[in-house]
């Protein structure tokens, strides 16, 4: 079955965003890529942004296509593909040094990395720029911020999006599965940063925007429904996937922040990705995959907890004072960049045992009716493993290069690298959070019976 790129729903999500002004989802399309350039950038000059594997994936016929129209005066740069490409912050400043020598928009073919660096230094020469997508590998193409690897740490930097976006799917579906998968697993990922952001708008720390919140979830159930169709290069089930992707994305370029698309499963994530010189390169969304199912295996047990009868002034008392957070913060990173990114993160959501009373005292009041709420929301940490598996993703931590040890340390170290309040805060704050965490490597917990393949 063919794909209906559902312009509406698109238009209507542009509307809202800040930067970018063009999305374009269709088959056969590089083609007539020349023709959507000058409906975006009108008679400018052009130049490629690739690596050597998404310029012959795409690159060489956008190249050709613009060429023949005298779009292009200066031979595409292009990224070796090996070792494999990082969006490192040394690579976005040697694409910036090249781009200050061309008066021509960038035009980015590639995925998440060649969009991030791209992203970064086409803001950096105050230049807008498109995308010409080459997978539906995950939810950076519309996003305001690029994901940079800065110093050791993985943050995102604020930058303008992208001015036009251009998927055709023929090329796309033609990606290697574990990059669609990736995708997929980035979705899949919104089930649990759903979930907490219901939590903080709950307690008045980040309301729910609601146009941002429907983009991403309205349909979402959707996006994810049918996961199998996409490992036999479906393109209806692709499009759909990519079109999810780019709504998350043009949700976070709505509101200037990534809240709407990213939570707790995403700090799992952020903290592996810092320390992947020792684990492999592992791709962004296998990561999300699996930090989504310790997020919601987490989720289930924080709701078991009786929450209305929380002993306030117990949990107070022993709340721990903010040089004893820093030192705990400081003592749990090796490397200096990280731990003071990590203390600044840490430090910046701490609260008092006063204020804290008074959370706990809301929570008390709200649980009844931010339990159902939560419940509506979430899936089972049992099902997002079994639609990764059909999808085709890794859906345990050994596949990623984790150990059981190791997803045990993260759930507190995820805590730590980012201030966002996420389900690791709010079972902190209401004392349960070691508890949960050690049911879930207990005997019969869910990570000692997850399957290992």
């Amino acid at each position: 079955m063919t794909y209906k790129f559902d312009h509406h729903r698109i238009e209507s999500a542009l509307q809202k965003a800040k930067d970018t002004r063009h999305v374009l989802i269709g088959s056969n399309l590089l083609g007539d890529v020349d023709d959507f350039f000058v409906r975006c950038f009108g008679e400018q000059k052009a130049v490629i942004i690739a690596d050597e594997n998404t310029f012959a994936a795409a690159g060489k016929r956008v190249f050709d296509a613009l060429s023949a129209h005298q779009r292009i005066d200066v031979e595409p740069f292009i990224f070796p593909s090996e070792p494999i490409l990082y969006a490192d912050y040394q690579n976005v400043l040697k694409l910036e040094s090249f781009l200050k020598l061309q008066d021509a928009v960038p035009i980015a073919v590639g995925s998440g990395t060649i969009n991030d660096l791209t992203k970064l230094a086409s803001y950096r020469c105050h230049r807008p720029y498109l995308i010409v997508a080459t997978a539906a590998s995950m939810d950076g193409y519309t996003a305001y911020g690029a994901a940079i690897t800065k110093d050791s740490f993985k943050q995102t930097i604020p930058c303008s999006a992208p001015y036009a976006v251009l998927v055709d799917l023929d090329v796309v579906s033609q990606a290697p599965h574990r990059l669609t998968a990736s995708g997929y697993g980035d979705v899949l990922g919104k089930i649990t940063a759903g979930a907490d952001w219901i939590i903080a708008d709950t307690l008045g720390i980040d309301p729910i925007i609601p146009h941002a919140w429907l983009l991403v979830q309205d349909t979402l159930r959707e996006t994810i429904g049918r996961p199998g169709l996409l490992k036999t290069g479906d393109t209806q089930a692709i499009g759909r996937l990519i079109e999810g992707l780019i709504l998350c994305g043009l949700s976070m370029q709505a509101i200037q922040a990534s809240r709407p698309a990213s939570g707790s499963e995403h700090q799992f994530s952020h903290l592996w990705e810092m320390h992947e010189t020792e684990h492999g390169v592992v791709s962004h969304g296998f990561k999300v995959g699996v930090g989504s199912i310790a997020s919601a295996a987490l989720y289930e047990q924080v709701l078991k907890q009786d929450l209305e009868n929380l002993d306030v002034s117990r949990i107070c008392a022993a709340w721990p004072p903010k040089s004893q957070v820093e030192m705990n913060v400081r003592q749990s990173f090796s490397n200096p960049k990280i731990i003071e990114e990590a203390v600044n993160h840490s430090l910046a959501k701490y609260i008092d045992p006063m204020q804290l009373a008074l959370r706990l005292e809301k929570i008390k009041e709200s649980w009844p009716t931010l339990k159902e709420r939560l419940k509506s929301q979430l899936l089972s940490a049992s099902e997002i493993y079994d639609l990764l598996k059909e999808a085709g993703c890794p859906a345990h931590p050994t596949e990623i290069g984790h150990s059981l040890p190791d997803l045990k340390a993260s759930y507190a170290l995820a805590r730590k690298i980012r201030s966002r309040y996420t389900i690791f805060d709010f079972a902190a704050e209401t004392g349960c959070f070691d508890d949960c965490v050690d049911q879930l490597f207990a005997p019969g917990g869910f990570w000692e019976r997850a399957p290992h393949k």
